[in-house]
């Protein structure tokens, strides 16, 4: 097995592209990018800064409004939001919004820019449970409004699914590594290793702080009946972990199964395919038109040669052998694998945190539970699971905390 592949990230923009896809820019007044870009970053305002070679101002643009700005360059499905409302896509093809955001992250990197200050001290503390981005995002928001901040983290490292499950080929650890050593020199405290419910009880973390945000993300992987107990198969969330963990120590055989359509699924194909197995085929439940993975993701699935199979139930297992019906044809269809990967969604576990979901969600939306104390966001909160949406719903969170304890958002 090779890793390099795995490892090896596209690369991006010169200083002389990156002006030639700025120019491409029509400067619009109403900037329908920046009104579609979840986390409010702020395209019209940084690209306009880039055509006109002022780096550090676009780079400031991007931090202030998004912590995680060098991540969501990265992962963000631009084609879904900033791209897609691009007034250019009338005339050719959307900006690269998302290569433009890269670039202009790794200048602020590479020329040690530090934009993103603590506020004053104002005497109150927040817990945060979980260090995905929704977390993270709402710590560095309460930082720069003076809230001391103690985020509880169950693994030995932070970032959640950033560090834990996206490849290395589209987010590289040190990249995720940075964009937490900033929230970390803004002041907040991270105690890894540390399970609340189990390790310590939510009601010591309101006893020692002013409110108490979860952020547990949808870590813990679904499945299905069909596939319970099963010695041939491993789900998506295990088995991306243990590939970013130790890339060179999972032992991968020559035919995979992947079960699952979503961007998750497409990060499995994708890495399976980098690891030089031969054949990877993914039978998905969604038909090509209602597919849930992005369309970058999909594209880059295709390109390394992945059979996708879309329309089909799985309906009996034996073992190594799935048999699947598809969802119109009075068709069936019968795969033997030397290994079955389920990516058919994640929930969140937030057993002991007296929180009470519905479909993996806050009851009633928003972000403050009926306890006074008690606040969550990311996964847990409605809306949608990408990367560049937790963002938003951290910097929501955040606001929110700040209006119930009596303080003004910068709204």
């Amino acid at each position: 097995m090779t890793i390099e592949k795995y490892q090896q990230e596209t690369k991006g923009y010169t200083m002389t592209t990156v002006m030639a896809e700025a120019a491409r820019c029509l400067l619009c007044h109403d900037a329908p990018c920046s009104a579609a870009c979840p986390a409010h970053t702020d395209p019209a305002k940084f690209i306009r800064s880039v055509r006109f070679r002022n780096f550090k101002g676009a780079a400031e643009t991007i931090r202030e409004n998004n912590a995680l700005g060098s991540i969501c360059a990265r992962v963000c499905p631009t084609e879904k939001y900033c791209e897609l409302a691009c007034t250019r896509t009338e005339i050719d093809c959307p900006i690269d919004i998302g290569g433009i955001q890269r670039f202009v992250t790794d200048f602020e990197q590479n020329a040690n820019m530090d934009i993103l200050k603590k506020g004053p001290a104002n005497g109150l503390n927040v817990a945060i449970i979980g260090s995905g981005p929704a977390g993270l995002q709402a710590a560095a928001t309460l930082l720069t409004l003076g809230y001391g901040v103690d985020i509880y983290e169950k693994n030995e490292k932070a970032g959640g699914y950033l560090t834990y499950g996206i490849p290395e080929y589209r987010l590289p650890s040190d990249i995720v590594d940075i964009e937490i050593q900033r929230i970390l020199k803004l002041g907040a405290n991270i105690t890894y290793n540390v399970t609340v419910g189990q390790d310590i009880t939510m009601a010591a973390l309101k006893a020692d702080h002013d409110a108490v945000i979860v952020a547990a993300g949808a870590s813990v992987a679904k499945t299905l009946p069909l596939f319970a107990g099963n010695p041939y198969v491993q789900s998506a969330v295990d088995f991306l972990a243990e590939v970013k963990s130790n890339p060179t120590g999972v032992d991968l055989p020559a035919n995979v199964l992947v079960i699952g359509g979503g961007d998750v699924a497409m990060d499995v194909d994708t890495t399976l395919k980098l690891l030089d197995v031969k054949n990877v085929t993914d039978v998905v439940y969604e038909e090509f038109a209602e597919f849930k993975a992005s369309d970058k993701e999909l594209a880059g699935t295709q390109k390394q040669g992945v059979t996708i199979v879309d329309g089909y139930v799985p309906t009996a297992v034996n073992g190594n052998t799935v048999t699947f019906k598809h969802r119109q044809l009075n068709s069936e269809l019968t795969i033997e694998a030397d290994k079955i990967i389920l990516a058919v969604g994640q929930q969140a576990d937030v057993t002991n945190l007296g929180i009470e979901l519905e479909n993996n969600e806050l009851t009633h939306g928003g972000f403050h539970t009926d306890d006074p104390k008690v606040f969550v966001t990311g996964d847990l909160a409605q809306g949608d699971k990408t990367v560049v949406v937790a963002v938003q719903k951290g910097k929501k969170a955040a606001e929110e905390i700040h209006r119930v304890l009596g303080g003004q958002t910068n709204d």
